[in-house]
């Protein structure tokens, strides 16, 4: 929860618009409804359902619409390399550790953001 208002001060200062969810589930359920969003932002651990599973639904209604991917970008506490693995194997396209830092945040938002 702290992360998650720090990433929508950082998202807010920087001029963004975004939705929060407060979980898993309710994000997958929010993509599907407004189809579409220029980046997602993936708590890992999010409770109903986690990032990896969340991410993965995402990416199967994507390929079910025909739609090209959104970049997901991981929020994650964990900096061990299997973990890291796991959020790239979920379909993730980017990491950034918590907690989250401004800089790390922006930059790999812009490597999407045209």
């Amino acid at each position: 929860m702290v992360n998650q208002k720090v990433a929508s001060l950082h998202l807010e200062k920087a001029g963004y618009q975004y939705d929060i969810a407060g979980n898993g589930a309710e994000a997958v359920e929010l993509f599907q409804r407004k189809g579409s969003y220029d980046v997602i932002l993936m708590d890992c651990m999010m409770p109903v359902k986690d990032g990896f599973e969340a991410t993965q639904d995402i990416r199967d209604y994507e390929k079910q619409q025909g739609m090209t991917p959104t970049p997901i970008i991981a929020l994650t506490a964990s900096v061990v390399d299997d973990d890291i693995q796991k959020c790239f194997d979920a379909g993730m396209d980017a990491y950034v550790p918590k907690p989250v830092r401004r800089e790390k945040l922006l930059h790999e938002m812009s490597n999407y953001l045209s």
